[in-house]
């Protein structure tokens, strides 16, 4: 295996149907819904060249396409940018079951063959991380290369999200504590984001229903795909705020060790959400690692 580090980017650069738009700097986002073979059908938006380089970005539990609605605006419109609203989250379709990561790994690789894109780069934050690395892991000729943002290597070994899950998550009910949602969502942050974003975020959490809580946070605390790292060959950058309160500096060791050639950006003063708190320098490290993968 080859030596792995630390790295820092630093950078200078600057059909289905259509339901709602979002207005943004870079013009509209057209919320799009789009069935899949896995029997789900996803809302998301889309951004960039047609011909350009694929990107699918992967919110984190409770958020959706939104998560990345301020980064998106920083990307050059030279990439092929798809931001997800994973299932059970936001406006995508809600089934009674199957939030495995195996499940949402299923779901990216439908979503591909939908869109009629043959590999593409990954990008995950939290628990969208997970679902990355279980595609990468599964579908290892459809990833050009991972970008994972606050990524775990355990959920079962992290007493922090053991704790939460025992105390507020394994029997929340319907409907969704408001003050729940918010506390969440602001745990999340090291450094001031715009109201507008976090009570967006808030909005978006409200809309999971708690079975799909439950069920989201059970299969995070279920993966194993830990053991499996190994066979990850696409280029990997992980992303890491080193005032994330939920996942330590221990967990990147461990991903770093394990995927063979993968380096490590820390953004200082950053918690759990660097690309909410540091959009545009996110965007940059997110847009040199594509040139890298090309």
């Amino acid at each position: 295996m080859k030596p792995y580090g630390v790295e820092t980017i630093s950078t200078s650069m600057p059909a289905a149907r259509p339901h709602r738009s979002r207005k943004g700097r870079r013009g509209v986002l057209q919320e799009t819904t789009i069935a899949l073979s896995t029997g789900v059908t996803l809302r998301y938006v889309e951004q960039g060249h047609p011909a350009g380089i694929p990107i699918v970005l992967l919110h984190g539990v409770t958020d959706s396409w939104r998560s990345f609605e301020p980064m998106l605006a920083h990307l050059p419109t030279s990439l092929r940018t798809f931001a997800l609203s994973q299932r059970g989250h936001g406006d995508s379709q809600r089934p009674s079951s199957g939030y495995r990561t195996r499940d949402f790994s299923a779901d990216i690789a439908a979503f591909l063959a939908a869109v009629g894109v043959r590999s593409a780069i990954v990008v995950g934050h939290s628990m969208g991380s997970t679902n990355a690395l279980r595609f990468a892991i599964d579908h290892p000729q459809r990833t050009r290369g991972l970008l994972l943002v606050a990524a775990f290597a355990s959920y079962g070994m992290n007493t922090t999200i053991t704790g939460f899950w025992e105390s507020a998550i394994a029997n929340i009910a319907d409907p969704i504590d408001p003050k729940l949602a918010r506390d969440f969502q602001q745990s999340t942050l090291a450094q001031p984001v715009p109201p507008e974003l976090l009570d967006t975020a808030v909005k978006e959490s409200l809309k999971v229903p708690a079975p799909v809580w439950r069920a989201a946070f059970s299969g995070m605390l279920d993966d194993a795909c830990v053991s499996e790292l190994g066979r990850i060959a696409a280029p990997t950058l992980l992303l890491w705020g080193d005032h994330d309160a939920f996942v330590p500096r221990a967990d990147q060791d461990v991903l770093l060790k394990a995927i063979d050639g993968s380096r490590l950006v820390v953004y200082r003063g950053a918690g759990h959400a660097p690309h909410w708190e540091e959009p545009e320098r996110f965007a940059n490290d997110l847009t040199a690692f594509v040139a890298r993968c090309a």
